[in-house]
């Protein structure tokens, strides 16, 4: 049978333990801080956060609302200045001005007078459907100051110019004054 010593006896197990100058006492656990944790958790918010900004100034900047003449001219009051884009037909009373054009549209009976800004597409003429880029005037007057303009091709302009039309969609790898029948040089294949 073995004897244990009881603690503070003079046994031979507590003299080892004082001579070694090992204390095999049971010490309480020191709680650690958690720094990482809030570390993270603010790593976490920070990347939430920018994420939010680039999303929402993408979809406010990127986005630009495209009316009808006849629906802008119903919502003028909720669109103020804010840039957007209008549809609608040129009508006949185009005029040249020194910084770009004056001159109507209008889509389903309602007319919209507009003030454009910069050298008008080369397509533009009266009868024409053209979207413009822009605002209402900001002094109350019912007209719109257009900044950019695009004209859609018609027909009589994709069958007279259906070679250039073609090497745009190619990406531009035939210059305007080659051939459409034959590639650039250093291409092996030939056109149709």
């Amino acid at each position: 049978m073995a004897v244990i010593d009881p603690p503070g006896g003079a046994g031979e197990g507590a003299a080892a333990s004082d001579a070694a100058g090992l204390d095999l006492s049971p010490r309480p656990v020191l709680a650690r801080r958690r720094r990482r944790g809030w570390a993270a958790k603010l790593a976490v918010v920070a990347v939430l956060v920018a994420a939010g900004f680039v999303v929402s100034k993408a979809l406010t900047s990127a986005t630009l609302f495209f009316y009808n003449a006849n629906e802008a001219v119903a919502k003028r009051s909720q669109l103020g200045t804010s840039t957007f884009r209008i549809q609608g037909t040129v009508e006949d009373d185009v005029r040249h001005t020194a910084d770009g054009a004056d001159f109507t549209i209008i889509y389903d009976g309602v007319e919209v007078p507009v003030n454009h800004v910069g050298d008008p597409p080369q397509l533009f003429k009266p009868g024409e459907p053209v979207v413009l880029q822009g605002h209402w005037d900001p002094n109350g007057q019912k007209l719109f100051l257009s900044n950019l303009m695009l004209v859609k091709h018609d027909a009589t302009y994709t069958a007279r110019n259906g070679a250039r039309l073609k090497q745009a969609v190619e990406g531009g790898k035939v210059p305007p004054s080659t051939s459409t029948t034959t590639r650039p040089t250093g291409s092996s294949s030939v056109a149709p």
